[in-house]
């Protein structure tokens, strides 16, 4: 960097993303479609016509660089598989606020080991775990809303 030389992880991947980011703020059209050519994309004329300039790039971005496909690659990939788990973790994920593994009651204890399995028999128990809840007035639920 200090003799004037850029990371790997800039000149292969913010640079890209900066000079699209570039040609689509300026509406630089011969740029924008050489890029959409390049990557081999599909850019439908409402959204290259639309007057928010935010609205092509997003539809350029949702081609070339889908989020849902990156979250699960990463996912898949750094996150360690349950089987893996640990019997002191489980007891951690199990146990709520500053109660104990053997405060719980024997039906949920029992529940350890089909955790630990992760077994997907018709006889396992179904598991569910919530692991953030957010809240949410009950004006904007579906079911309240106006048809």
């Amino acid at each position: 960097q200090s003799k004037g030389k850029k990371p790997l992880f800039v000149q292969l991947v913010l640079d890209n993303i900066w000079s699209l980011y570039e040609a689509v703020m300026k509406r630089d059209k011969e740029k924008i479609e050489k890029i959409v050519t390049s990557l081999g994309l599909r850019i439908g004329v409402r959204e290259s016509r639309h007057a928010d300039p935010k609205v092509q790039l997003n539809a350029i971005c949702s081609q070339w660089l889908p989020i849902s496909d990156a979250v699960l690659s990463m996912v898949c990939n750094k996150i360690p598989s349950p089987l893996d788990i640990t019997a002191e973790r489980v007891e951690k994920l199990m146990c709520v606020g500053a109660r104990t593994f053997d405060s719980l009651p024997p039906e949920t204890r029992e529940l350890k080991s089909a955790f630990m399995k992760c077994s997907s028999e018709g006889t396992a128990p179904v598991i569910v775990f919530v692991s953030k809840m957010f809240p949410v007035d009950a004006k904007a639920l579906p079911q309240n809303k106006p048809r």
